[in-house]
């Protein structure tokens, strides 16, 4: 099965170089990028008055309890927007120029699920701003029998009326995992399910000379298979080539034709020439 460890190879040379270079933008998404929200930790600081330096965790509601000031809405903010909002509240009466840093102690559990072609599929539980590739990384990667499209299904609020839908967002798993297409690593959300159909193959056999499984292409055809497989031998009967394919009354054989399209699982056979 050639397109297994041809998939394998460039998976297990590319995957780790491709995860390094993702991670880079995200060391930023986690200071400055990454929006708070529901139980995520924070510190804050207020310099020159250790006094009002505290630890609170935010709210179902998206709501810190801060001394002094009181219960502040910071859902879907910054750390440094949230700095600077407490610093505008401090200093309306509390606080001369006051400096307010705040740091992220804790970000929430994200909980996604991976389904289909990973090595490790279930509940996997992430933490802060996470990116697809954290999460093929945590589910061991993608099987030598994956499909090139990865489908991600996410809860989405429609509308002012704030009713759910789902909504389902398809990954070019060819572009992420060997171009390197960093557009494609985007973040996940809590709740999103994530699944990797496997692979549609044609399997060759017979008088060719590289038998096997090979993945289906658009517009994929007999001879394209055969030649995928190396081409005939020289002891190919080429005009008796057959197709053997799935139908609802079980396999049935054909008469194939070159330019035929081949379908899901058809298997092409090659006979030997006696003459």
């Amino acid at each position: 099965m050639h397109i297994f460890a041809q998939r394998n190879l460039a998976a297990a040379f590319l995957l780790p170089i491709l995860f390094l270079l993702f991670l880079l933008p995200l060391n930023n998404a986690h200071g400055q990028e990454y929006k708070v929200g529901e139980d995520d930790l924070l510190r804050i600081k207020v310099y020159d008055n250790p006094d009002l330096t505290t630890e609170v965790r935010v709210s179902g509601e998206g709501k810190i309890t801060v001394p002094l000031i009181g219960v502040v809405a910071v859902n879907r903010l910054t750390a440094t927007e949230i700095g600077n909002k407490l610093a505008d509240l401090f200093a309306d009466g509390y606080i001369k120029n006051p400096q307010v840093s705040v740091f992220i102690l804790e970000y929430k559990s994200k909980k996604v699920t991976v389904l289909g072609e990973f090595t490790k599929p279930g509940l996997i539980e992430m933490r802060g701003e996470s990116t697809l590739m954290e999460v093929i990384s945590n589910a061991g990667g993608i099987t030598a029998a994956a499909g090139d499209t990865l489908f991600i299904q996410r809860k989405s609020i429609k509308g002012s009326t704030g009713n759910k839908s789902d909504v389902t967002i398809p990954i070019n798993l060819t572009k992420l995992l060997e171009e390197g297409n960093v557009s494609l690593n985007i973040p996940v959300q809590d709740g999103d399910s994530i699944y990797v159909p496997k692979a549609a193959f044609v399997y060759v056999t017979g008088e060719v000379k590289n038998p096997g499984a090979y993945k289906i292409t658009k517009g994929l055809t007999v001879l394209r298979s055969i030649t995928l497989a190396s081409g005939f031998t020289q002891k190919a009967r080429k005009s008796k080539t057959e197709i053997i394919r799935k139908s609802s009354k079980g396999e049935v054989t054909i008469a194939a034709q070159m330019d035929d399209l081949v379908q899901p699982d058809d298997i092409i056979v090659v006979p030997e020439s006696f003459f």
